[in-house]
């Protein structure tokens, strides 16, 4: 559809060197390279994305823990500041936490009765 062959990259160049001189010619050619490299390293990274999704199967990979799957608790030891966790046979034994109350943010004064600028 659209092909630019090397006579056409050729009367591009020649143009861009008469219409921006020899000085600012280098710059633009290594600008103009360096976005060509980031463009093609995004395309690069999203096809790889998009290969990796296509070869995503959830059914092969192993479940990882969820809200569903309890952790293992840890269990009260003999020894203050070790801990051991909890076996079926030990976590009914061992008590919940007790959680101290929250306190109570401080009441916001009334200005109901404060004229308003207007």
């Amino acid at each position: 559809m659209f092909e630019v062959g090397f006579t056409e990259i050729l009367l591009i160049c020649a143009i861009a060197l008469l219409v921006l001189g020899p000085a600012r010619l280098p710059k633009l050619v290594a600008d103009v390279g360096r976005w060509a490299g980031r463009a093609r390293s995004m395309a690069r990274q999203l096809r790889t994305q998009l290969e990796q999704e296509v070869h995503y199967d959830p059914l092969k990979d192993p479940p990882s823990q969820t809200i569903h799957t309890p952790a293992p608790q840890p269990a009260p030891s003999a020894e203050p500041g070790t801990t051991a966790l909890a076996t079926p046979d030990t976590a009914a034994a061992v008590p919940p936490a007790a959680e101290p109350p929250a306190a109570e943010p401080p009441a916001a004064p009334d200005r109901t009765d404060e004229p308003r600028p207007g």
